[in-house]
């Protein structure tokens, strides 16, 4: 069987991967499992560390030190850790100019000092083997026990999510299918989209919207589908309502063009928070504060039916089959 791009279906990861971790360590709190992105590690009495890895491949050279920082550092900070020490691996294909190294620390280090991350180890180098820039960094960070978030959720549970959705997707396409997006936007649009880059993370959402939250998770590959996973783990089922979906203008106008609707796309950034019904409102204040719009998107329920409610008809929540990125990335 030929493997899809993009990140391993969860029945392929069941498959072959999960049975096959190593020995058991009772200091594993929680190890590989479908829908956290982060593992779970005893550090002492009253701490975990939280410990997340991510590659970078694919992304436009001048977002490359950015996403090499917080694709990783996101999946811990929806954990509830600041992320607090990063491993990073640079491989490099020959030609690399020492120029795009320069840049790529540089990015990588003003994250770091904005979060207060260091960088502890990696390795770096240039391989033949290595057709592209590729990064593969690991992020860590302790949290008190009784601060740890998970992506799981109770009935009447909210779903509130930051308004990023699709804007990777979004941002991707702007950067490598300009031309043809050219006939809908316009070059101050296209420019415009291009510099979002820097809204691609989930580290200053989570950390201000831990306080009021029960779990979040980052919805990266596959988009608001994550809240499928949500699901799963939680034993509930959800209700989302289309009419409550905020929507960046030009992120409509690129999806609109390819023919995408936005629930099942890159969306890396989009902070999902699952929230106490009576904590909803402040949370979604309380983002609004630090400069993050966020919305009630919907809630879980002690059904177990996950139905998605468009014009006042309900039917069932898209599920994630193939990853639309794929289809820009290297094309």
């Amino acid at each position: 069987m030929e493997l899809p791009p993009g990140k391993l279906r969860n029945e392929v990861l069941r498959e072959v991967v999960f049975p096959n971790l190593g020995v058991e360590d009772a200091k594993v709190v929680y190890g590989p499992r479908e829908g956290f992105d982060s593992a779970v590690l005893e550090y002492d009495d009253e701490h975990y560390l939280i410990v997340a890895t991510d590659p970078t491949l694919g992304v436009p050279a001048e977002t490359f030190g950015f996403f090499t920082y917080h694709f990783a550092a996101s999946d811990v900070a929806v954990f509830g850790a600041r992320p607090r020490w990063l491993i990073l691996n640079l491989l490099l294909p020959p030609g690399t100019e020492k120029e795009f190294l320069k840049g790529v620390m540089r990015d990588v280090n003003t994250e770091c000092r904005r979060y207060g991350s260091t960088i502890i180890g990696g390795h770096t180098g240039v391989y033949p083997s290595v057709s592209e820039p590729t990064a593969t960094t690991t992020a860590m960070g302790v949290v008190r026990k009784d601060e740890l978030r998970l992506p799981l959720a109770k009935p009447s549970d909210k779903i509130v999510v930051t308004a990023k959705v699709g804007l990777e997707f979004a941002v991707s396409a702007a950067y490598f299918r300009g031309e043809e997006l050219s006939k809908v936007l316009s070059k101050k649009e296209l420019m415009r989209l291009k510099r979002s880059f820097y809204f691609e993370t989930a580290v200053p959402d989570a950390l201000a919207a831990k306080p009021l939250v029960r779990g979040m998770h980052d919805a990266t590959e596959g988009g608001l589908t994550a809240l499928h996973e949500i699901a799963d783990n939680s034993g509930v089922g959800f209700r989302v309502y289309a009419e409550r979906l905020h929507l960046d203008p030009l992120v409509r106008k690129v999806l609109d063009f390819y023919g995408l609707e936005p629930w099942s796309v890159s969306s890396s950034g989009t902070l999902i928070a699952v929230t106490p019904p009576e904590k909803s409102n402040k949370l979604i204040a309380g983002l609004h504060k630090n400069g993050i719009v966020a919305f009630e998107l919907g809630e879980f329920t002690e059904e177990k039916e996950r139905v998605f409610v468009e014009n006042g008809e309900e039917k069932a929540f898209p599920e994630f089959k193939e990853d639309p990125y794929a289809g820009l990335y290297g094309v």
